[in-house]
């Protein structure tokens, strides 16, 4: 079974969060930016679940998660955000 999971948010302090919770259940890997993911997501064994936080510097979570399902159309992908806004919770599902 895979347990890979990466997480990515241009938040320093939330990957380590992340990392130090989840460490013990999972086998984690971070990554500050979408694009540095993305070459992640290409170059290792593929992650059963991806996690992105939506406002990021470079590429939002929607377009990460857009080309995360290019590349690995199996991979469970969650975006995580702060930020309420009805419209880009409506954006973030249709985009799927």
């Amino acid at each position: 079974m895979n347990n890979r999971v990466l997480l990515v948010d241009d938040e320093v302090n939330i990957l380590l969060a992340y990392r130090r919770n989840l460490k013990n259940f999972f086998d984690v890997t971070v990554a500050d930016n979408g694009p540095s993911a993305l070459e992640i997501i290409k170059n290792e064994e593929q992650f059963a679940v991806v996690v992105s936080d939506f406002r990021m510097p470079e590429m939002d979570g929607i377009e990460f998660l857009n080309k995360v399902k290019e590349i690995s159309p199996d991979t469970i992908r969650i975006i995580l955000t702060g930020f309420a806004d009805l419209q880009i919770a409506i954006d973030a599902i249709n985009e799927g």
